[in-house]
């Protein structure tokens, strides 16, 4: 499981410009606004818990759009105690804007689940949490568009049966907020050409045999384009892509510069795995590699690539280890603590049969998903209830991205003529 690192996030909230407007009322109901939106919600802000002699330097505002939005946002974060006593959560991690997103890319396996997907769901239960399905990304791979249409849907399905709420949570799928297009049309002007040329990602696909061409090169001015236009204070990230996040923030602090403070500067919360979660073959659990448990798979199918792990040659009567073995490794996912433990025991205990223990497994790995295989082959097991969640889901996302956008346009001359 990912342990995350509380020092590539922690703030203070009297020096760190911050934007974010506060949903008023219950998410995404009818009528229930952005503050931007209403007249009259803007309190006074005093500086970090009321303290006066902590208090904030006297801003100075470029327009009422920008001074309604820092101000809301202010009151917000002037009352947020800083947190960071349970080791699986940070700083970030309480009351929090943190946004993420996963490509549909076809059948999710557990190591999509317990590296990103488990971790980024439990988010919602504290945070804002705005999660989408990037499919203009997955262009840069992706050249069937039926594949392309089928996993968008099946990828949000999936999503909604594990967990994720959009009555806590706004969930979209990228292309239904175009305005995301505009904003990196925007950055474009304001990215270097030798950032983008350092970027590792794009040398590290191209490099595996992917085509050397501007959707792959430009990926991190989309992605940036994606955080910055929603207010986004946190971005859970991978250690393969902390890189375009330092990218982001670059990027955000040049256009405050030249235009005026606009952007959050967004903090990464870095995922640190413990422990690779490996496939079937002991390597990385990818579909790349064709060694994937799958989580909404017939229980034949997931039977017979359990019995399929790897292990090594150790008879029943000797003692196994557990250290790098896959079996155990995998077993380990669901369990709790005590039960890891007691299964370690098994194994370093004469008499254990790999055949057994994969036996266990298949029943466990099926039985833990069951509720959500329930929901997956019921309620979102219908098409037209998973795209109405989604279409909800860009209308609130677009609610939040347009103060943001207005302000672009109004400060860049985008905007020409004040209507």
């Amino acid at each position: 499981m990912p342990v995350l690192r509380k020092a590539e996030c922690s703030y203070d909230i009297r020096s760190h410009h911050s934007q974010r407007t506060e949903w008023s009322g219950q998410l995404g109901k009818p009528g229930l606004l952005l503050p931007h939106l209403q007249q009259g919600k803007r309190e006074s802000y005093s500086g970090a818990g009321g303290n006066e002699a902590n208090a904030a330097p006297q801003k100075t505002y470029q327009d009422p759009l920008h001074q309604t939005v820092c101000e809301a946002r202010a009151v917000i974060l002037a009352a947020l105690p800083l947190y960071g006593t349970n080791a699986d959560r940070s700083a970030c991690l309480k009351k929090k804007r943190v946004l993420s997103g996963i490509q549909p890319s076809g059948n999710l396996h557990i190591g999509n689940y317990f590296g990103m997907m488990k971790p980024m769901i439990d988010l919602q239960v504290e945070n804002e949490l705005f999660c989408f399905l990037p499919n203009y990304h997955a262009l840069t791979s992706q050249t069937d568009g039926e594949v392309l249409r089928k996993n968008t849907v099946e990828a949000a399905a999936d999503f909604l049966s594990l967990g994720m709420d959009p009555e806590k949570s706004v969930f979209w799928v990228q292309s239904d907020v175009p305005e995301v297009t505009e904003l990196t049309w925007v950055l474009n002007n304001v990215t270097s050409v030798g950032m983008l040329e350092r970027a590792t990602s794009y040398k590290d696909k191209v490099s595996q045999g992917l085509p050397a061409h501007h959707g792959l090169f430009s990926y991190p001015v989309l992605m940036t384009a994606d955080i910055l236009l929603f207010g986004t204070e946190v971005v859970p990230v991978g250690k393969d892509q902390k890189q375009h996040l330092e990218m982001a923030r670059d990027i955000a602090i040049k256009f405050n510069t030249i235009y005026g403070e606009t952007f959050v500067v967004p903090e990464a919360l870095i995922a640190e795995e413990t422990g690779l979660i490996p496939g079937t073959d002991g390597q990385k659990m990818s579909k790349s590699y064709g060694n994937t448990l799958e989580i909404f798979c017939e229980k034949n199918d997931l039977a017979e690539k359990v019995m399929g792990i790897m292990t090594d040659n150790t008879l029943p009567d000797e003692p196994k280890e557990t250290e790098n073995n896959t079996l155990f490794m995998i077993y380990s996912l669901f369990l709790e603590e005590s039960e890891r433990n007691s299964l370690k025991e098994r194994f370093q205990t004469p008499g254990l049969k790999y055949v057994d223990v994969k036996k266990e497994l298949v029943d466990v790995i099926w039985d833990f998903f069951a509720a959500y295989r329930e929901k997956r082959n019921g309620l979102y097991a219908d098409d037209t209830t998973v795209v109405k969640i989604l279409k909800e889901g860009a209308d609130k996302a677009r609610d939040a991205a347009e103060p943001y956008l207005k302000m672009v346009r109004e400060r860049t001359g985008i905007l020409y003529w004040d209507s």
